[in-house]
């Protein structure tokens, strides 16, 4: 009869030590905050309406949305008003976001011609500017971007249109 007691004492302590795993808690690392960023872009960049005499000039629409005029170049006060493109960004707090863009676009002109823009600055600084992440991870932070048209002296009138790349890259 012993060795069926010594049979029943194996069980029950292997059941105690099946449980004794069961019932120990487990821990883990909490989950890391997303890492993924989120750029929409909701405004386009418009330098406005103008005219162009004599030998030129530009038009520049600052990140802050006031526009300036060189040269032969006249502002008018007419709709569509000019406007800094702007990016909403999402991204949590704490990570650093490096923008980068071309320093210059081509514009297309609806009767011909092109005109050359030179991109920026952003309200963050240059190409190659970074700035870091200080709300929550629902937060969105707008980011404005000027430009500088560059109109020849003779430049064809019409709607001139073209694009611009903006890299928003995580850190």
């Amino acid at each position: 009869m012993k060795p069926l007691k010594a049979i029943l004492n194996f069980r029950m302590l292997l059941l105690a030590v099946v449980m004794l795993f069961c019932a120990v808690p487990s821990f883990a690392q909490p989950d890391l905050p997303q890492r993924t960023i989120t750029v929409t872009a909701i405004q386009l960049l418009h330098f406005g309406t103008f005219c162009v005499s004599g030998s030129g000039g530009t038009v520049v629409v600052g990140y802050d949305g006031t526009r300036t005029a060189t040269g032969g170049v006249s502002l008018i006060s007419a709709s569509p008003t000019a406007q800094p493109a702007i990016f909403e960004v999402k991204i949590c707090p704490g990570r650093n976001v490096v923008i980068t863009y071309d320093a210059t676009a081509i514009l297309t002109g609806s009767s011909g011609g092109t005109l050359t823009m030179d991109i920026g600055p952003t309200e963050k600084g240059p190409s190659g500017s970074t700035f870091t992440t200080t709300a929550d991870c629902n937060f969105v932070t707008p980011i404005r971007v000027g430009g500088t048209l560059h109109v020849p002296a003779g430049a064809t009138s019409g709607t001139y249109e073209g694009t611009f790349s903006i890299t928003f890259n995580r850190e």
